[in-house]
């Protein structure tokens, strides 16, 4: 395509994506608030104004999608051919599997499964229906996996998983053992679901499951001398153990002490590794000898447990026991980057410097947490890789001529975030790094940051990581982290991380705006700071939520000894929490991060981290390197100032 026709092309699709633009948006707005409200005929009035609207294939969507639920399936097999290898394709594709299922189309549907190129979860079990129903070999294999899965069961999978069971194709024990699990997790429904595929001699009543959880103490100080003659009685037994041990694993281990020899050797080993998990969790130290005799006793420990096991060792800064647990790891975990740098760490701690240097290198040159700290750890200091050069115009234009994502841009601006965010990730499947590129800048071009951030997080050989850390609003920002003393790239990595530069961010929790601060939050920082006129309505502005957000980044810091590292951990998970997970005596900082017990504020912390050193580099600033960043955690209860006051 010629350079200048590239150009006008682009100037005119941008124009059509571009928010409260395109004259169809009010007819498109119609026809959604139709389709949730399943009325056909408004639907279809919307429908006949909606023509050169890029997301007239989402209007056909709701028509079709309306079709299905009045009971008919006309239409949807061609707008499947017609949107093949889309998200909206795939999507419509598991609608449609989903209706053959109700119709118990088992022939149709087990189709429409196979088709699937990327099924989620439901998707997997409605094909487990359609092929059980077909009596298809190999799939009560299938199920036994699934089974075996820690992840949970959505519920279409129960009616197939039941009638496996009340087949005798599901083992006792492995249906006891996803009972243990879901319990241990909290996720009653399905553990009902799963107590009821149990043999109706051995299934516990689901009311005296319900006391055993919410009274495990008086459970345990009520077990009748012949309670473990039973396979129900030893379970909930256990189930009563390890439901003490979430509130303190150090008496729940005693008082399993007092009945473990009621037990077999595997019943031990399951006792013992699960309370070395919440020993490990709450940072005790007897996590690792725990979790020792739990091995000791022929137990097979999950993917959190070999993690835990780890991270305890890690904890105690027992290097040799490092080295052993990391070594005990499942290949594919063990290859992951936190465990390589960990097992240089220990190699290097055990006198294996070649071995550790090896490790390092392997990571190093990766712009991640552990990729810069393992360049750190043979002297290299962080650098941008050299920039790519900007897409062309033709570039540009091919990627504003692809639909998919168009179609996100334009679902983003409707409203439709959580569809715009899947067709955009659909719609970079398969690009390479030029193709990442354009697409990140037209994303940027568009005002959909968080979107070009996505884009440019994917390529692999060419970078541009001014569109992986954008500096969006540096104006407003600088300032106000300047007035309070705060280091702007670590505000930038914060910020980067709550809300991708989202303005009207909304978690689920109900945090709001670039800085992602909870009502309760916000209100309290203006209170402390005299900001006048403030009110709720406000925290979404960009300046409002900028100055409430530094100043309460402040007071965080003021609050933890002035560490970025615990003020990281506190803006994510409270104060009070950061506070809690110092250790008694000084502790790296790498392995405070390491060692948070919370999955989502570990992965947090890390990432702050290792965005403030890439927004150090962009800015051009002489900025500490990662590991001076992490620095030493000092013991529980220096520096800590008002930490616990702060909301």
């Amino acid at each position: 395509m010629h350079a200048i026709a590239g150009l006008a092309l682009l100037g005119c699709l941008a124009a059509s994506a571009r928010g409260g633009e395109h004259p169809e948006d009010a007819v498109f707005a119609a026809a959604r608030e139709a389709f949730v409200k399943a009325d056909r005929g408004r639907l279809e009035r919307a429908l006949a104004g909606l023509h050169a609207h890029p997301l007239a294939a989402w209007g056909e969507y709701f028509r079709l999608g309306l079709r299905l639920e009045y009971g008919s399936d006309d239409g949807v097999a061609a707008f499947i051919e017609q949107q093949e290898d889309s998200y909206i394709g795939e999507k419509m594709r598991a609608d449609w599997l989903r209706w053959l299922v109700r119709k118990e189309d088992w022939s149709g549907a087990r189709i429409q499964f196979a088709r699937l190129l990327q099924p989620d979860a439901e998707a997997v079990c409605l094909g487990l229906a359609a092929r059980q129903r077909l009596g298809e070999a190999g799939v009560a294999e299938d199920a036994r996996r699934l089974l075996a899965n820690d992840k949970s069961l959505p519920e279409p999978c129960h009616a197939p998983m039941g009638r496996f069971a009340a087949a005798g194709e599901l083992p006792d024990d492995a249906l006891w053992e996803r009972l243990r699990r879901q319990l241990a997790q909290g996720r009653l429904k399905e553990a009902r679901a799963v107590a009821g595929w149990l043999p109706a001699a051995e299934a516990p009543a689901w009311k005296t499951v319900e006391n055993v959880l919410d009274h495990p103490a008086r459970h345990v100080a009520k077990l009748s001398a012949r309670f473990a003659d039973s396979r129900s009685g030893r379970e909930l037994a256990m189930v009563a153990i390890l439901r003490m041990a979430r509130g303190d694993a150090r008496v729940a281990a005693t008082r399993w002490r007092d009945i473990e020899e009621r037990f077999g050797a595997s019943e031990r080993g399951h006792v013992w590794g699960r309370l070395a998990l919440w020993a490990a969790l709450d940072h005790l130290t007897e996590a690792s000898d725990w979790f020792d005799r739990a091995l000791a006793l022929g137990a097979a420990l999950d993917e959190e447990q070999h993690g835990w096991r780890v991270r305890a060792a890690l904890r105690a800064e027992n290097w040799p026991a490092v080295a052993a647990a990391i070594a005990a790891l499942p290949p594919d975990m063990a290859a992951r980057p936190e465990w390589t740098y960990w097992r240089a760490r220990a190699r290097l701690a055990t006198g294996d410097a070649a071995g550790a240097q090896d490790d390092f290198l392997r990571l190093a040159g990766r712009p991640d947490f552990y990729g810069i700290l393992a360049a750190e750890a043979v002297g290299r200091s962080f650098a941008l890789p050299p920039r790519a050069v900007p897409p062309s115009a033709e570039e540009l234009a091919a990627a504003a001529t692809r639909p998919g994502l168009v179609r996100a841009l334009a679902l983003l601006r409707a409203g439709m975030r959580s569809e715009g965010v899947r067709e955009w990730s659909w719609a970079l499947r398969g690009l390479d790094d030029r193709q990442l590129l354009a697409a990140a800048e037209f994303a940027r071009r568009e005002g959909a940051i968080d979107r070009a951030i996505t884009a440019a997080d994917r390529t692999r050989a060419e970078h541009d990581f001014a569109q992986r850390y954008p500096l969006p609003f540096i104006e407003q920002v600088a300032p106000y982290a300047r007035e309070v003393a705060l280091d702007t790239a670590w505000v930038y990595g914060l910020m980067r991380q709550e809300s991708r530069f989202v303005m009207d961010a909304n978690s689920s929790a109900g945090a709001k705006g670039l800085m992602q601060l909870m009502p309760r939050t916000a209100r309290w920082v203006a209170k402390k700071i005299g900001m006048r006129n403030y009110r709720p309505a406000r925290v979404t502005e960009i300046d409002t939520n900028v100055m409430l957000g530094t100043n309460y980044m402040r007071m965080v810091l003021d609050g933890l000894d002035d560490h970025p590292v615990l003020a990281s951990a506190a803006y994510n998970a409270g104060p009070g929490r950061a506070r809690k997970w110092r250790a008694e005596r000084t502790l790296e900082g790498a392995i405070y991060a390491e060692t948070i017990p919370f999955n989502e504020t570990r992965d947090y912390v890390k990432k702050v981290m290792a965005n403030a050193v890439n927004y150090a580099a962009l800015l051009g600033e002489k900025a500490p390197s990662l590991t001076a960043r992490l620095g030493t955690i000092r013991p529980r209860g220096f520096g800590d100032g008002t930490a616990e006051d702060l909301p």
